[in-house]
């Protein structure tokens, strides 16, 4: 089963929606309670229902936390990577010439 890849015309409220959404099918597909979640994740209950909101308010410190909690964490380490498993947008890095430092 495959899921379509999201419209890069999105805005940032329905990405975060429908991630919020994956999350809470994960946790109850998990039999997960959400307070129980919460307490794995190290975040309060009320951070959790707006993370399954998708709130942008939301650290993605807290985030990563519940998808830690969740066993996704590896998931978070595939983002920006093409199907060979290499950075998509890393290229070659130019290192910048640091400037002159001026005496008084």
């Amino acid at each position: 089963m495959s899921e379509k890849i999201m419209d890069v015309s999105c805005n940032k409220e329905q990405i975060l929606g429908k991630l919020g959404e994956r999350i809470k099918k994960a946790r109850l597909r998990r039999n997960i309670g959400a307070e129980q979640l919460a307490e794995q994740a190290g975040i309060g209950r009320g951070t959790l229902v707006m993370i399954e909101k998708g709130a942008s308010s939301v650290s993605i410190g807290a985030y990563m936390a519940v998808f830690s909690a969740l066993g996704l964490e590896k998931d978070l380490n595939r983002i920006a990577l093409d199907e060979e498993g290499k950075w998509r947008y890393g290229g070659e890095l130019i290192p910048r010439e640091r400037g002159r430092k001026m005496r008084e």
